[in-house]
């Protein structure tokens, strides 16, 4: 992948360095500042975009944004910016409530992990031995094998439900069984078992509202209630909560905006989430942070929140995903995060900490766009302090050459390829035909009836700017063989490697 030199991307344009500055408490964080709010740039870029946030917000139709900076495991800066309802002077501030979706799994993994250090549960036993309310189902052929909490929350239990979708104010909820069975009011399948246990990464909501029914079943209590007493009390988290439908009444909450930054879940303001575990965390900016301070420090060194083993097995990645045990990781060395995006239909978020240095990002947003905002902030903060191993790809026009036309063509996925080297890509790029098509502009990638331009970032390499992979950009490599002909693409994204075989050309009889 290409390196991008900051300094030079940046021109000089930050005013003051961060590491100037003072130490803090967590009474004064809020007032410090990161210098990169007029640094916002998409992550396949060309060098010259320079946006400032509150223009972005304005463009992607994002009412209100916090963001955290933690810098050698500590926040150092925490701001709020916009409003939680658009229209209305009502300031985003560091403790304004934000629904996080998926980022409740890296909260639910923690409290787990703390239960196990308390040995009331275990990472690897089986967990119908806890289980009262539900049954594991068999899996293909009639498969038995045990789960464990390591494949629950890892993905790779083979359960299917990838995700929720959000409830309307009005809509009745279901209740956690209804949801495992699948049936009304409940709007999912039922889960069932689609892999051999830990034979695949499959991302999977629904692995995780059987890991709440294990924590609530084998502690016999609500999964809220556990949260505020083992997780949020001890790391100081007075905001957060566990909550399907917080109240009317709620206090300085981020309201729902579409993609046009209108309000929706009208009339109370904010849909509903019932499926607690995998997305129904209600949290705050700082709030996040001090989960992302915590579980930092429980890496670095003994005597955190988690036991240091048990951190550090958290933060080892379960083969033949990309997840350890709750959040995503990624890079290598001194680049070496755990992250997790969250994204209900409303609301995006996103956290990140490095494992080595302690530095961290936390971002929150009240709107449908909030997912791309976000992607741009986080590339801002990155480019600010010159955090290693930054994703970005900077296009390189120059190198679509006379190369193009060999290109073009079907290309189909090899057969039998290994889970460890496809990585991410196996069950998220889940496609067998792909087309390479000319364009008078260059390349597009045809696949499932939609077609994604592809941009130059060598003479051989193409990225698809509007692919999303976390953590990752996803590029296209083309195999010139010793006989110069392309025989076949790779497809590379998050650790993953994919290889499709170049079809021969179907010559048309008169």
């Amino acid at each position: 992948m290409p390196v991008i030199n900051r300094r030079q991307l940046l021109l000089g344009g930050l005013s003051l360095p961060l590491l100037a500055l003072p130490s803090v408490g967590r009474t004064q964080v809020q007032a410090s500042r990161v210098s990169f709010e007029s640094l916002l740039r998409p992550t396949v870029h060309s060098g010259n975009e320079h946006w400032e946030l509150t223009q972005r917000m304005s463009h992607y139709g994002v009412p209100g944004v916090a963001v955290a900076v933690l810098r050698d495991g500590r926040a150092v800066s925490l701001k709020g910016y916009g409003s939680r309802l658009a229209g209305h002077d009502f300031p985003i501030g560091p403790d304004t409530l934000f629904s996080v979706g998926s980022v409740s799994k890296v909260a639910t993994a923690a409290l787990c992990l703390k239960l196990v250090a308390l040995g009331k549960l275990d990472l690897d036993r089986g967990v119908g031995r806890w289980l009262r309310r539900w049954r594991l189902p068999q899996g293909p052929e009639g498969d038995t094998s045990d789960i464990s909490l390591r494949m629950l929350l890892s993905h790779t239990a083979g359960f299917n439900v990838h995700g929720f979708k959000d409830v309307q104010p009005s809509e009745p909820l279901p209740s956690l069984l209804q949801t495992l069975n699948g049936v009304p009011p409940a709007l999912n399948k039922p889960l069932q078992r689609v892999d051999r246990a830990g034979s695949r990464s499959r991302y999977s909501g629904g692995g995780y509202m059987v890991a709440q029914a294990v924590i609530e079943d084998a502690m016999g209590q609500a999964l809220d209630t556990l949260a505020r007493r083992y997780l949020f009390a001890p790391l100081g988290m007075g905001r957060s909560r566990f909550d399907a439908a917080p109240s009317a009444t709620t206090a300085d909450i981020a309201h729902a905006h579409d993609g046009s930054g209108k309000p929706v879940a009208l009339p109370r303001g904010w849909q509903s989430f019932p499926e607690l575990a995998p997305s129904g965390l209600w949290t705050s900016a700082r709030d996040l942070a001090r989960l992302v301070e915590a579980l930092c420090a429980s890496y670095r060194k003994s005597g955190g929140f988690l036991p240091q083993a048990l951190a550090i097995d958290m933060m080892t990645t379960v083969s033949p995903g990309t997840f350890g045990l709750g959040p995503r990781l990624a890079g290598e060395g001194s680049a070496r995060i755990f992250h997790h995006a969250g994204a209900n239909d409303s609301y995006k978020a996103y956290i990140e900490g490095n494992l080595d240095s302690g530095d961290g990002l936390v971002i929150v947003a009240n709107g449908a766009n909030g997912d791309v905002l976000g992607d741009e902030i986080r590339n801002a903060v990155s480019d600010s302090l010159e955090w290693p191993g930054d994703w970005s790809v900077k296009m390189n026009p120059a190198a679509a050459t006379g190369l193009l036309d060999e290109f073009v063509g079907a290309y189909k996925r090899r057969a039998d390829q290994s889970p460890e080297l496809m990585g991410i890509l196996d069950t998220s790029f889940d496609i067998q035909d792909l087309a390479v098509l000319r364009t008078p502009d260059g390349l597009e990638l045809q696949a499932k009836g939609k077609r994604r331009s592809l941009e130059p970032v060598s003479s051989n390499r193409f990225v698809a700017p509007d692919s999303y992979i976390p953590a990752g950009t996803l590029q296209i490599a083309f195999n010139r063989g010793a006989m110069r002909g392309v025989q076949s693409l790779t497809v590379v994204a998050g650790g993953g490697v994919l290889v499709f075989d170049k079809q021969p050309t179907q010559v048309q009889s008169d």
